[in-house]
């Protein structure tokens, strides 16, 4: 998948954590951010939901709304 680069600014806090979580996992920053914003979209959630053959593509879509907002209201 081709990356595009941006800007973002992040909270001095976020960025620390950012960086800490990087080197304990041996990432690099954007990898780590890349990540959050993925579970926090619920791009994983759908990108499982497309791997399991036997959902149809509307099914696959409603489950991954469902675990966003279930993600979003505190209930993960």
């Amino acid at each position: 998948m081709a990356k595009k680069k941006t800007t973002v600014y992040l909270d001095d806090d976020v960025l620390r954590g950012t960086r800490i979580m990087a080197a304990r996992t041996g990432k690099k920053d954007y990898e780590v951010v890349e990540e959050a914003l993925r579970a926090y979209l619920g791009m994983d959630v759908l990108e499982r939901a497309w791997a399991n053959a036997d959902l149809t593509e509307d099914d696959a879509l409603r489950l991954a709304v469902d675990e966003v907002h279930r993600f979003r209201s505190g209930r993960a």
